[in-house]
């Protein structure tokens, strides 16, 4: 039986949708692929992002910058000097840009002028860091990737 090019264009065209079905049906049904979003409510958080914008505008009234380096001990984050510690209040919220499972949010507790996240909390990797924290009334945020 011959071909005609019509019949071969035909053949190429179902061979390329089965190839096609082939992957969307892979992707869609394994485990492997799956992705978390970033965050559950994404429009709720939007609506509030020049909140966040203001908040971070907010630590360049500060002489020093905060900053966070890694240490025998875990990941230390330093606060500028001039900020009480007793009249802070807030919190830290680690994010796993790979696994949801592996991020954990705790109170903010600076002790002097540092704040310790414990080497144990941390696996080696990437991590984005979110410090939201109130002084004096106002509020402030903090936000970094770090790579531990």
């Amino acid at each position: 039986m011959k071909i005609n090019w019509g019949t071969g264009i035909l053949i190429g065209i179902i061979a390329f949708i089965c190839f096609i079905m082939f992957f969307v049906i892979k992707m869609s049904t394994n485990d492997k692929y799956s992705y978390d979003l970033v965050v559950e409510e994404y429009y709720k958080k939007e609506l509030a992002y020049q909140e966040e914008i203001d908040a971070e505008k907010n630590l360049s009234i500060f002489s020093e910058n905060i900053n966070g380096v890694k240490t025998k001990d875990g990941w230390q984050i330093t606060f500028p000097s001039e900020i009480d510690s007793k009249q802070i209040t807030g919190e830290v919220f680690l994010y796993r840009p790979s696994n949801k499972k592996l991020d954990f949010q705790f109170p903010l507790k600076i002790s002097g002028s540092n704040l310790l996240i414990p080497d144990k909390s941390l696996l080696d990797g990437r991590w984005n860091i979110t410090i939201d924290w109130q002084y004096k009334g106002k509020k402030y945020l903090y936000k970094d990737q770090i790579l531990y």
